[in-house]
């Protein structure tokens, strides 16, 4: 004997339109957390951001303040409350920027560019670290943030600027060699230019012949790596 069918429009409604709400309230909401934390969005701040060049080395990590000519080994100085605009890149191996404290990880690779805004809404010092295995320097490849004032930092530029040490392309050479548990130093007089000519180190060939003398110099001497990282 056939079923006897019976059909009810509302009752459709209801179990369909319910479950379509939730789904097109939690997709709006995704939508917009997952764009308002994305790495690669400015922080809004009414104070002008510090940018910062950050290098993943074998083992130890470099710091580029490409506005004040001074880089820093294993040692990051921040303002509080100020925004800091990443720029970071590898040397060779692939490793992972995370300052646990102040926000999201993000990964710095070989011949690649990827970029991070944090800031630190407090005064103090906070633990920096690689977070992708790398080596075996990789568990001593640790980086203090020290977050002060403003004129603290302004300070610290200062006496930055004084240093004996300088990073030129003669001098970057010598700092990119692997080496575990380097203390921090910091350099003046940086050559400007070096973070790029890193980037770039694959794409030589294609330089303008004008490239600065540091630049041409650092992408000369570089060691070649293979064609499966060659992506930018």
């Amino acid at each position: 004997m056939p079923p006897d069918w019976a059909h009810s429009t509302k009752i459709e409604a209801i179990v369909w339109t319910i479950p379509c709400l939730i789904v097109g309230i939690l997709a709006v909401m995704i939508w917009e957390t997952t764009h308002s934390l994305d790495p690669y969005k400015p922080l809004d701040s009414k104070l002008p951001p510090v940018r910062v060049e950050v290098m993943a080395l074998n083992w130890k990590w470099l710091f580029i303040y490409p506005d004040y000519g001074v880089a820093s080994v294993n040692h990051l100085a921040i303002p509080a409350g100020t925004p800091i605009n990443f720029t970071l890149t590898a040397e060779s191996m692939m490793n992972s920027f995370f300052i646990p404290q102040l926000g999201t990880q993000i990964y710095a690779m070989a011949g690649m560019r990827t970029r991070l805004h944090l800031i630190a809404d407090e005064q103090g010092t906070y633990d920096g670290l690689s977070s992708a295995f790398s080596g075996p320097g990789f568990s001593d490849m640790h980086f203090d943030v020290v977050a002060t004032s403003p004129a603290d930092f302004d300070k610290w530029v200062a006496q930055a600027k004084s240093s004996p040490l300088t990073l030129n392309a003669e001098n970057y050479r010598s700092l990119e060699a692997p080496s575990i548990k380097n203390p921090a130093a910091v350099y003046a007089n940086v050559d400007p230019g070096i973070f790029d000519s890193v980037v770039n180190r694959y794409m030589a060939d294609r330089m303008p012949q004008t490239a600065d003398a540091a630049t041409s110099d650092i992408c000369t001497a570089a060691t070649p790596y293979p064609t499966a990282w060659n992506n930018n």
